[in-house]
């Protein structure tokens, strides 16, 4: 697994493209995909928060995904559609919950500056990354796009 930080130092255009995807209006939006208890997935629309080395999530505590998060880290991160292109942008991993009170002030900061709200009724977790893929489009329709990913490790 590699931090944020790891992939954009690997894959800098890919990150900003990522960037540009989730943050297109103004607070970071994604659709978050954990795994149930039966092992099935779960799909969540979330506001994902890039901060210092990390990629994060502000999860609230009676919601199923911090349940399954702690049960079973893993997890798929998918950008929202845009309304001018298909491009898209997509990271998969495992989700660590944060307990450094610093790396807490720090995301929540971030999160806050671009719109976001959170309170003691929510838990944060830091998504490393195993996998990254973009799509980039040249224009609508345009098939098939241009595929880009990264692997941790490699």
């Amino acid at each position: 697994m590699s931090r944020w930080s790891d992939f954009a130092a690997a894959e800098p255009e890919m990150a900003k493209a990522a960037r540009d995807l989730f943050y297109r209006v103004g607070i970071g939006l994604g659709y978050l995909a954990t795994v149930r208890k039966d092992g099935g997935p779960r799909i969540h629309p979330f506001c994902p928060v890039i901060a210092g080395d990390g990629i994060y999530g502000f999860i609230l505590n009676q919601s199923a995904k911090k349940l399954d998060l702690q049960r079973d880290g893993r997890y798929a991160i998918h950008s929202f559609p845009s309304d001018d292109v298909d491009d898209e942008f997509y990271i998969t991993g495992t989700a660590r919950l944060v307990t450094d009170e610093a790396e807490y002030a720090a995301a929540k900061a971030s999160y806050e500056a671009s719109g976001g709200k959170t309170d003691d009724g929510e838990t944060l977790f830091e998504f490393q990354l195993e996998k990254a893929m973009h799509a980039k489009y040249k224009a609508r329709p345009d098939w098939p796009p241009t595929y880009r990913k990264w692997s941790a490790g490699r």
